[in-house]
């Protein structure tokens, strides 16, 4: 039987493998070579280095890391000796779009805009980057899509350049990878130089990884003006937050864009499926038998009254209130990692349905778009 090493915060994971395997549950950040000496293969997340440090002379042969991201993993050591790895791509994309659907919502609601007469610029159209701006587009907001590697296989007909949309965008949302160097780096790709041909007054948002942004740069952009709004949920130096730039922030939140339970629920899926494939475990199609029911997943509302944006903005926060996790950052920002480990239930707009009094199609279809289950017997 094999030996599985596992982040003990990855959920739905146990009980999942042990008919298979032994399984050990530990804290990501505190996974040592010691624990791994033994081990076939290692279950983990962003917060395990997985280097020569910790993977030199043990006799893991397969990572599975239940995320988006895999710069954790160094990929040319793993090569190197021949460990086999995974990530979960676009596992929490769908959470990842609640996350900024929920943000526009806050600031069509809070800073009284109509996000109609906005254009968003998204900077990376993999999997998250696709479904932003589809929802960006459900809301009615003009969207312009940037990304090279994808244009140069594409061609440009769906794509423009970084200058056109630095200059076009009110709002620009990051979501790509951490690149550092070459062709396609990312690393500080928002600079001073990026920020001197934003249209006045822009908005940024970035849930990608924390060193895509400059921070000094960005801090200078929201005091002189040209940034009047940034919403962050990654930092450079996470789990410790630059207390000057948590200030400044108009909505800062402890890396958790992705963190709803369906997202974690597909990653973990891939995770153990990938290791159920390489080491022939016959789990292969495994997925959690059962996923949490909201407390209240009908949501009543009445367009009757309502502004548009007041009623999304109610509807939406009952799925998810992205201000929320704002306030708990702000609170205690040396609960960074706890607020991460331990956080609250949440899922996606799919496991609600939303009871809709005098509403009209327009709003129907927003709500749909955005992934509700609307209830057709109540709209007008």
């Amino acid at each position: 039987m094999i030996k599985i090493v596992a982040d003990n915060k990855i959920p739905f994971l146990a009980g999942a493998l042990e008919g298979v395997a032994q399984v050990e549950y530990l804290p990501g950040a505190e996974i040592t070579r010691n624990h791994l000496l033994d081990a076939d293969a290692l279950i983990t997340r962003t917060r395990t280095k997985c280097n020569r440090d910790l993977l030199e002379g043990t006799s893991v042969r397969f990572i599975a890391s239940a995320t988006i991201g895999y710069d954790h993993i160094d990929t040319d050591f793993c090569r190197e000796k021949g460990i086999g790895w995974t990530n979960a791509p676009g596992c929490n994309s769908s959470s990842v779009e609640q996350y900024m659907v929920s943000s526009l919502l806050w600031l069509a609601s809070h800073r009284n805009i109509d996000l109609r007469t906005l254009s968003l610029g998204v900077i990376g159209v993999g999997n998250v980057g696709s479904k932003v701006a589809r929802a960006a587009g459900a809301l009615g907001m003009k969207v312009l899509l940037n990304d090279p590697p994808r244009e140069r296989t594409e061609g440009s007909d769906d794509f423009v350049s970084l200058e056109e949309l630095k200059e076009q965008s009110d709002i620009i949302s990051l979501h790509v990878p951490l690149n550092k160097g070459g062709l396609d780096n990312t690393e500080h790709l928002v600079n001073r130089e990026f920020l001197t041909h934003l249209k006045s007054g822009a908005i940024l948002i970035n849930t990608s990884r924390g060193a895509v942004v400059d921070e000094a740069a960005l801090l200078e952009g929201i005091r002189s003006g040209k940034l009047s709004d940034v919403i962050l949920d990654v930092y450079i130096t996470e789990p410790i937050i630059n207390q000057e730039l948590l200030e400044a922030l108009t909505l800062a939140t402890p890396h958790i864009a992705g963190y709803s339970l369906d997202g974690k629920a597909n990653g973990t899926s891939m995770s153990v499926q990938a290791i159920s494939r390489f080491f022939s475990l016959g789990l292969d199609d495994w997925f959690p038998a059962t996923m949490p029911v909201p407390e209240n997943p009908e949501v009543l509302a009445d367009a009757s009254e309502s502004d548009l944006y007041e009623l999304l903005w109610e509807v939406y926060n009952q799925s998810y209130d992205v201000s929320s996790d704002d306030q708990n950052l702000r609170n205690t920002p040396d609960r960074f990692e706890i607020l991460r480990g331990d956080y609250p239930f949440r899922r996606e707009p799919t496991a609600y349905a939303v009871r809709l009094f005098q509403g009209y199609p327009e709003i129907r279809e927003i709500l749909e778009g955005l992934g509700f289950d609307v209830l057709s017997d109540q709209c007008m």
